[in-house]
C-alpha cells in the first residue's frame, strides 16, 4: 500500500518567507540555509534556526541503462561507493502524481546531471533527496530514498543531521541578511563543527576554496548584498561547503550567471566532486556535457534514460532522449 509523508507541523513558530500565496510553515528541523523549499521558491531567513505537451510520445515504460556500478565494471573502472539510492520513488502534490517510480544510485565523487524539460520533475526528485519537500501542502512520496543505506523518511531520522550530509545550492543566490563572513560561520556554529577560535579559519578556508577570499579578504563584516551575483552563489556555495556535506544538490546554480562566473563554478563543482557527490538539474546541456560523468534525462515525471552523460548526450538510445538532445523536442 502506498504510504504518504505527512506534513511536518510548526511547533516552534518559525515561518517560511514564501513568495507562493499560501507559505509553508516550518519547524526547526525545516531550516537549510537559505535554501528554497516547495514549488517555488521560498526563502528561509537565519532568523528561522536558532509537462508533456505531445501525447504521441507519452512514454510507456521507463527506459534506462545501466547502473553506476554496472558501467564502471564495463569500463574496468574502479568501484565506487553508492551514497544515495532511490527505490521506485514517487512523488506528487495532492492528486498530482511529479515522478513515477523513479530508480536511481548516485555513487561517492560522482557528478550526475539532471536533464529534461521544465515540469519533468527534476527539481521536485532533487527536494525530496534531503526531505525539503516535506513543509509542502500536499506533498506525498511513495517508494525508499537510501542515504548510506538507511532510509532518510524513516521515523527518528533527525532533519538537521540529515541536511548536513545532504547539502543544497538553488538558482538564484540567497545570502542571508548578516555579514559576508557570517554566511559561512552560521552553518559551522549550528552544527558545532569548531570552537569560537577556529571558526574564523574556517571560514578563510571555505571562501579561498571557492575563490572569493580575496575579494572579500578585506571586507569580510560588509553585507553581502554589496558582492555581485555571482560572488554571492560562490557564497552561497562556500556556506553549503563549510556544513561538510557528503552529497550536494545543485538546482541550476549558474542559470542566472554570466559566462565567466559559470565557468569559475564549473570548475568548481569539478573540483568539489573529489570530496563530495554532486547531484545537478540544468537546462544547459552544454553545461552537462561538460562537467557530468553521469546524465539522467526526465521526461513526464519518468526517467527516460541513464548512464555515461557521453552516451545520454551525445548517442541516446531511446527516441525522446534523442530528440530531446539535439533540439527537435522539450
Amino acid at each position: 500500500m502506498e504510504q504518504k509523508t505527512k506534513n511536518l507541523h510548526n511547533t516552534n513558530g518559525f515561518e517560511l518567507l514564501s513568495k507562493s500565496p499560501a507559505p509553508a510553515t516550518v519547524d526547526k528541523n525545516d531550516y537549510h540555509f537559505g535554501e528554497k523549499v516547495g514549488t517555488t521558491m521560498t526563502e528561509i531567513t537565519p532568523e528561522s534556526i536558532v509537462t508533456s505537451s505531445d501525447e504521441s510520445l507519452t512514454p510507456t515504460s521507463n527506459f534506462v541503462t545501466n547502473t553506476p556500478s554496472e558501467i564502471s565494471n564495463n569500463n574496468n573502472s574502479t568501484q565506487r561507493r553508492v551514497v544515495l539510492e532511490t527505490k521506485d520513488l514517487s512523488v506528487g502534490y495532492g492528486k498530482q502524481e511529479i515522478l513515477n517510480k523513479i530508480n536511481l544510485k548516485f555513487e561517492s565523487n560522482t557528478i550526475t546531471a539532471l536533464v529534461g524539460p521544465s515540469g519533468s520533475g527534476k527539481s521536485s526528485f532533487l527536494r525530496t533527496l534531503n526531505r525539503m519537500n516535506d513543509s509542502v501542502k500536499e506533498y506525498w512520496h511513495s517508494g525508499e530514498v537510501m542515504l548510506d543505506n538507511e532510509e532518510i523518511f524513516d521515523q527518528g531520522i533527525d532533519l538537521i543531521s540529515l541536511r548536513r550530509k545532504v547539502g543544497m545550492v538553488f538558482q538564484r543566490p540567497n545570502p542571508f541578511p548578516m555579514s559576508i563572513a557570517n554566511n559561512v560561520a552560521i552553518g559551522i556554529k549550528t552544527h558545532r563543527l569548531a570552537g569560537k577560535k577556529d571558526t574564523g579559519a574556517l571560514v578563510e578556508k571555505y571562501l579561498t576554496q571557492v575563490g572569493l577570499f580575496k575579494a572579500v579578504s578585506n571586507r569580510l563584516n560588509d553585507s553581502p548584498f554589496k558582492l555581485s551575483g555571482g560572488q554571492q552563489q560562490l557564497l552561497c556555495l562556500a556556506r553549503a561547503l563549510a556544513i561538510g556535506p557528503e552529497v550536494l544538490l545543485l538546482d541550476e546554480p549558474t542559470s542566472s550567471l554570466d559566462p565567466q562566473t559559470t565557468q569559475a563554478v564549473e570548475n568548481l563543482v569539478t573540483e568539489m566532486a573529489k570530496d563530495v557527490t554532486v547531484i545537478i538539474v540544468t537546462h544547459n546541456l552544454a553545461q552537462a556535457r561538460r562537467i557530468a560523468d553521469y546524465a539522467a534525462f526526465f521526461w513526464d515525471g519518468k526517467l527516460m534514460e541513464y548512464g555515461r552523460a557521453a552516451q545520454v548526450l551525445e548517442d541516446p538510445q531511446n527516441e525522446i532522449t534523442a530528440k530531446f538532445v539535439t533540439g527537435k523536442l522539450g
